[in-house]
């Protein structure tokens, strides 16, 4: 069991997933500034720790032109943008990081995203290496230090930028991936890694594999859970309310949603797949976890179902095998960021990430 108080995060529907029925899309819910801010300081006024700003090119609106704006439209959120390695040349991302972090009080946190480039595909070896590079000299000029770098992809002799974060150190790098490669890149670079949603034996497992492949490197990582939740005041409201949500979704739609993602075929969605087949009958992967939610979703694609006690009880035994940070999200983001900070979060003892710098290193 993680020996610090859990992170409780919602997520902003900056990349078109935003559904009252799951497939259909509706224009009130659309990515726009207006309604992804909404759900931003919905999840800032329940008093959640964090909020995780999405990326996407075909979906959406930008990340952290999205995170500049919302930085003084929300009090005491941290602010988790996604940023895909290789979008920007490193120092200009460095700057523009800082620049962000400034504007929100040093309330940013970071998704790093390995994926293909928009236009772009690449063999998983090298976009590897190339976020490695990425990180380890972003890491360094957001911790105020000077580079000399001789990489596959970055060359870079400069100092950092005039302008430093607030803490005058590089925030928290969160990544996800379950990819042999991906796997080593989190457990040398990253802070915490990001699982999607799955049994609790199974998620016990990628910790500990994870922990071990840390240690090699000399590193600690926290460990973080991505997953939808649905929450209502009995069982049977919140079962009612799974199949109210995908009542409306056949299978050819569930498929283009699917399809349009820049990671269909990544190891980790390929496991979210593995995980909806082997449900049960009625979508139950084992109690309270239901992969519904999979028929449309490439990549976190299950929820976390039940009564506040049920919801509760499931996010502690996640706890009890080493999660401490949970990315959740519901549809509709605004309402159901209102029935769990209602239901379940009061009875969570809860605070923001903070790294242990030195254990980053």
């Amino acid at each position: 069991m993680t020996d610090h108080l859990p992170e409780i995060s919602w997520f902003s529907a900056l990349c078109d997933d935003d559904y009252e029925y799951l497939g259909v899309p509706n224009p009130d819910l659309q990515s726009s500034w207006e309604h992804c801010r909404d759900i931003a300081q919905a999840a800032d006024r329940n008093g959640f720790d964090n909020i995780l700003l999405p990326s996407g090119y075909t979906l959406g609106i930008d990340a952290p032109a999205f995170a500049a704006a919302v930085a003084s439209h929300t009090e005491n959120i941290n602010l988790l943008l996604a940023v895909r390695m290789g979008e920007l040349w490193v120092p200009q991302l460095a700057r523009q990081l800082a620049t962000i972090d400034q504007m929100c009080g040093g309330r940013l946190t970071i998704n790093i995203i390995s994926s293909d480039l928009p236009g772009q595909a690449m063999e998983s070896e090298p976009r590897y290496q190339r976020t490695i590079e990425y990180m380890q000299v972003l890491r360094k000029l957001l911790d105020g230090e000077s580079v000399d770098y001789d990489g596959e992809f970055v060359k870079l002799k400069l100092d950092p930028p005039r302008l430093r974060t607030v803490s005058g150190k590089c925030p928290p790098f969160y990544f996800g991936g379950f990819s042999p490669a991906a796997k080593e890149t989190a457990a040398a670079e990253s802070d915490v890694f990001l699982t999607w949603p799955d049994t609790v034996a199974s998620v016990g497992e990628t910790v500990a594999d994870m922990t071990e492949r840390a240690a090699k490197h000399g590193r600690t990582l926290a460990y973080g859970l991505r997953s939808h939740v649905i929450v209502r005041e009995t069982e049977d409201e919140a079962m009612a309310s799974a199949d109210r949500l995908i009542s409306k979704l056949d299978a050819e739609t569930g498929a283009a949603i699917k399809g349009r993602s820049l990671d269909t075929q990544s190891a980790g969605v390929n496991r979210q797949v593995a995980l909806r087949e082997a449900a049960g009958d009625d979508g139950f992967a084992e109690p309270n976890l239901w992969t519904g939610i999979g028929k449309a979703r490439s990549g976190a694609g299950a929820a976390i179902v039940g009564d506040p006690d049920q919801v509760l009880a499931k996010l502690k035994a996640y706890q009890e095998v080493g999660v401490s940070a949970f990315i959740l999200s519901g549809y509709t983001h605004i309402d159901e960021c209102d029935l769990f900070a209602k239901y379940v979060l009061p009875n969570i003892e809860h605070a923001p990430y903070k790294p242990t710098y030195e254990a980053a290193q």
